[in-house]
């Protein structure tokens, strides 16, 4: 198969023809169809997560059609069209069992823990458990921007940040994941304030819904979002994952709110200094969330079956496999198109 693969961190990736994967007796084959491009595969291109062993094909967040399955499947067949949780779990551990599989102990991650999804083919160990059906109404580019940053954001909105409607939430980074949860919010019938150094992509989030857009770049960010929420945000999510993000996110918050963290805090971010006596005197909230277990993937289809959420206004662009090597080198850039790019690894 063609795949985009890289020898040795931050060096450029190439497209290659390796091996085909071999399918486990508890998993599945899938033939990639459509692939999200994130910033968590640029983390690790540039050797930030320790899972991840060279040469590697990253791709983490895809759907596709199922290719072959293994002797011990008993949910799926040949033909079906899936996505995978960015997070796969063994659905026997302790975690699993109490239902919180983003979270399992013995968790796996392609594009990560093994290869992934810039590809024409990639393995998933665990297709009972992991493989979410997709509905016929969706395409295969719009269900490929699900499995990390739009169901990401939807638990981070939803179940983690128990959003109620009416109340302000302020998104900290309007890439895949904060223009995710800029939608999400809005559909729940909350009042929202993207914030984001990049012009286009405070545009997309007024577009989306935003009442208000806040630039990241000033000084005063956080007392410019007290400021136009009244007070401060009731939920606010750092989307990007920076120290000055979260302090920005924590900063922002009225009392008694909530700050999610989302975005990845890794090298000189992985420890930010938290304001803990704003913490305890305002009594904050502050709470991580991780992806979104394949059985709770439902809710959020539903709603994107009946057009009240429309992440295919968040795709801004799609390339074919022979463009996303220069595409995951340049994530650390400023976009040059706002939204998700997705690739589609057919296309020549």
């Amino acid at each position: 198969m063609r795949a985009v693969l890289f020898t040795e961190f931050g060096q450029m990736p190439s497209v290659q023809d390796v091996p085909d994967p071999v399918c486990p007796a508890d998993g599945a084959i899938i033939r990639v169809e459509a692939t999200g491009l994130c910033r968590s595969d640029w983390h690790g291109w540039q050797g930030n997560d320790p899972d991840i062993r060279v040469p590697h094909v990253p791709g983490h967040e895809f759907a596709g059609t199922i290719e072959s399955v293994g002797e011990d499947v008993r949910r799926w067949a040949v033909g079906e069209r899936v996505t995978v949780p960015f997070v796969c779990a063994c659905g026997v551990c302790e975690p699993c069992l109490a239902g919180d599989q983003q979270v399992c102990d013995a968790q796996f991650q392609p594009g990560f823990t093994h290869w992934g999804s810039f590809a024409e083919l990639v393995s998933i160990g665990r297709a009972d458990v992991n493989l979410v059906r997709l509905p016929d109404e969706l395409d295969f580019v719009t269900a490929a921007s699900l499995g990390c940053r739009f169901a990401t954001a939807y638990r981070a909105v939803i179940s983690q940040g128990r959003l109620q409607a009416g109340e302000w939430v302020a998104v900290h980074g309007c890439g895949g994941v904060g223009l995710s949860a800029v939608m999400i919010a809005v559909a729940t019938g909350a009042r929202v304030v993207g914030v984001d150094v990049s012009e286009a992509a405070l545009e997309l989030a007024a577009a989306l819904g935003a009442e208000a857009v806040v630039d990241g770049s000033a000084d005063d960010v956080a007392a410019r979002v007290l400021a136009t929420t009244g007070g401060g945000a009731h939920l606010s999510i750092d989307a990007l994952g920076s120290t000055q993000t979260c302090l920005n996110s924590i900063g922002g918050l009225r009392k008694r709110g909530r700050h999610i963290q989302v975005g990845l805090m890794v090298g000189g971010d992985a420890r930010p200094p938290i304001p803990m006596d704003a913490v305890i005197s305002r009594e904050l909230e502050i709470r991580g969330s991780h992806g979104m277990a394949a059985h709770d993937y439902a809710a959020m289809l539903a709603r994107v079956s009946d057009g009240s959420l429309r992440p295919d206004r968040l795709v801004g662009r799609t390339i074919g496999l022979d463009e996303a090597a220069a595409a995951l080198v340049a994530m650390d850039e400023p976009p040059a198109v706002a939204g998700m790019t997705v690739i589609v690894p057919t296309r020549r």
